[in-house]
C-alpha cells in the first residue's frame, strides 16, 4: 500500500500567499530604509546561490525546454550572475541623492531621492524562465523593495530550482517564490502590490494591467511584437543573412526581440535567401543533411507548435514560397529554420508575432513603402536597420517608433546594459537593465529643504 503526499488545497495556497504578502507589507519599511551594504549583502547571497546551483539550473531548463546547453549557460546562469554583480558594483552611486539647485531660492536645498516602491510582484516568462525573472528580482532588491516571484507553469523544473535559490538567498519577508499554475498568478494579482513587473505576451499583459488598475498599482510590462528588419541597397547582404540566420536560431526564434520579418529590395532578395540558407546549413545540419537538434531549441509546447504550423500553412496556401526550410517535426516540436518569400500583408504570419525560427521576407521599392508599412501597425519591441547611409537610418528613426533599435546588427540595444530596455504601447511599458532597472523599481521622490 502506497501513500501519496497531500497536495495543498486552493484555500491553503491562498492563505499562504496572504501570509507572505502580509509579512512583506510589514517588512517593506525596514527594507526601504536599508543602506547599500545591507542590500549588497542580499544580492551577494543571490549571486552565490546561482553560482552554487549552476549545473542544476542548466539541467532544469534543459528538461523544460530542450535548449542548447551553451545558450542556457549564457542566458540563465552567466547573465543572471552578471546582472546581480552589476547592481552590487553600482549601488552606492545609484542610491546617492541627485542634488538640484532651487530656481526660487538658490540658498535652499533640493534633492531627488530614489526610494523603494514597496512590495513588488515579478511574473516571469517561459522563453528565458530564470534569467528574465531573477534579473528584475535583483533590481527590485537593489532598490530596497520586498518581492514575490512567480515563474511560468510551462517550466516546472526551472521553477523548482528557482524556489531553492530564492530560499537559500533570502528570508521570505524579503523575497519569496510561489510555484503553480495560472491560478497562482491570478491569486497574486488580486493583492494590492505597489508594483508589478511582467514579462510575456501583449494578451496577458492586458490582463495584468487590468488587475493592477484595481489597486492603482504601477506596472512594468515587457511584451513583444513583430520586430521588422529594413535592408537597404548599401547594406552588406552577406552580413545581414548571417546575422538573421543566427538570430532566428537563438532560442529557436523564441525571443521577444527576434527579427520577425524582413524588408529587402527585389534585386537583393535572392542573395539574402542564398546567404541565409548557407549559414543555416553550415551551422545547424550535419554532413548527412540532418538537423543537429542539440543546437536549436524546440518550440515550447504543442499549442505553440500548432499555432506556428497553422501560420506557415496559411502563408503557403496564399502564395508564399518556401525559400529555405519548411520542415515541421511534430513528434518533438522541432521547426527547422525557415525563410518565406512572396509574402503579403494579408497572410496570418504577417499579423501575429511568430516566436519560432521562421522569417517572412517582403520586398519594397522605396523607403517610404517600408516605413509606411511599419507606421500603420503596432509599435514593435525592436527595429533593425541595415544601411551604411546615415540619412536612411535617420529617416527610419524619425518616422517610426519602437522599444529599441539596432543598426547594422541584431540584439545589441538589448545587450548594452547602459541603455534602457523596454517597449512602447503594445510592445511594453517602462524599461529596465542596469541603472534603468534600479529606476524601474524606485520612486523618484522630490525633497525641498528650506534653510
Amino acid at each position: 500500500m502506497t501513500s501519496s503526499i497531500p497536495q495543498p488545497t486552493a484555500a491553503d495556497l491562498s492563505a499562504e500567499i496572504a501570509r507572505v504578502f502580509a509579512l512583506q507589507q510589514a517588512h517593506q519599511w525596514e527594507a526601504k530604509a536599508s543602506g547599500a551594504e545591507v542590500r549588497k549583502e542580499k544580492l551577494a547571497r543571490l549571486k552565490a546561490a546561482v553560482e552554487a546551483h549552476a549545473e542544476d539550473i542548466i539541467g532544469a531548463v534543459l528538461e523544460d525546454t530542450r535548449k542548447p546547453v551553451g545558450e542556457i549557460r549564457v542566458t540563465e546562469v552567466l547573465n543572471v550572475i552578471g546582472n546581480v554583480q552589476r547592481n552590487i558594483d553600482n549601488l552606492d552611486a545609484w542610491m546617492a541623492p541627485t542634488e538640484v539647485t532651487p530656481s526660487l531660492n538658490p540658498a535652499d536645498r533640493a534633492q531627488i531621492i530614489h526610494e523603494a516602491r514597496g512590495v513588488c510582484l515579478v511574473l516571469g516568462p517561459w522563453n528565458f524562465p530564470l534569467g528574465l525573472a531573477l534579473g528584475p528580482v535583483a533590481a527590485a532588491v537593489a532598490a530596497g523593495n520586498t518581492c514575490i516571484v512567480k515563474l511560468t507553469d510551462l517550466c516546472p523544473a526551472t521553477a523548482r530550482i528557482a524556489a531553492t535559490i530564492i530560499r537559500e538567498a533570502f528570508d521570505e519577508k524579503d523575497v519569496a517564490l510561489f510555484e503553480g499554475d495560472v491560478s497562482v498568478a491570478t491569486a497574486l494579482l488580486e493583492l494590492p502590490f505597489n508594483h508589478v513587473f511582467f514579462t510575456g505576451s501583449p494578451r496577458v499583459g492586458k490582463i495584468v494591467m487590468a488587475a493592477a488598475a484595481r489597486h492603482l498599482t504601477s506596472v512594468t510590462l515587457e511584451l513583444g511584437g513583430k520586430s521588422p528588419v529594413i535592408v537597404d541597397d548599401s547594406a552588406d547582404i552577406g552580413q545581414v543573412a548571417a546575422q538573421l540566420a543566427a538570430a532566428k536560431q537563438f532560442n529557436g526564434g523564441q525571443a521577444c526581440i527576434s527579427p520577425d520579418y524582413v524588408f529587402v529590395k527585389e534585386d537583393r532578395k535572392a542573395a539574402l535567401v542564398e546567404g541565409f540558407a548557407a549559414n543555416v546549413k553550415a551551422n545547424l545540419y550535419d554532413g548527412a543533411g540532418a538537423l543537429k537538434k542539440d543546437s536549436i531549441a524546440q518550440v515550447v509546447n504543442k499549442a505553440n507548435f500548432d499555432r506556428v504550423k497553422a501560420m506557415f500553412d496559411d502563408a503557403v496556401a496564399k502564395g508564399a514560397t518556401v525559400a529555405v526550410g519548411g520542415t515541421f517535426e511534430a513528434e518533438d516540436l522541432t521547426v527547422h529554420p525557415t525563410m518565406l518569400t512572396d509574402v503579403t500583408p494579408q497572410m496570418t504570419i504577417m499579423q501575429d508575432e511568430i516566436f519560432a525560427p521562421v522569417i517572412p521576407v517582403m520586398t519594397y521599392d522605396t523607403l517610404d513603402q517600408a516605413i509606411g508599412y511599419i507606421e500603420a501597425r503596432d509599435k514593435p519591441l525592436a527595429l533593425y536597420v541595415y544601411s551604411k547611409d546615415d540619412a536612411v537610418v535617420d529617416e527610419v528613426l524619425n518616422r517610426t517608433s519602437s522599444g529599441g533599435v539596432t543598426v547594422n546588427g541584431v540584439f545589441s540595444h538589448y545587450l548594452e546594459n547602459n541603455l534602457p530596455f523596454g517597449g512602447v504601447n503594445t510592445s511594453g511599458m517602462g524599461s529596465y537593465h542596469g541603472y534603468f532597472g534600479f529606476k524601474c523599481f524606485s520612486h523618484e521622490r522630490a525633497v525641498y529643504r528650506h534653510q
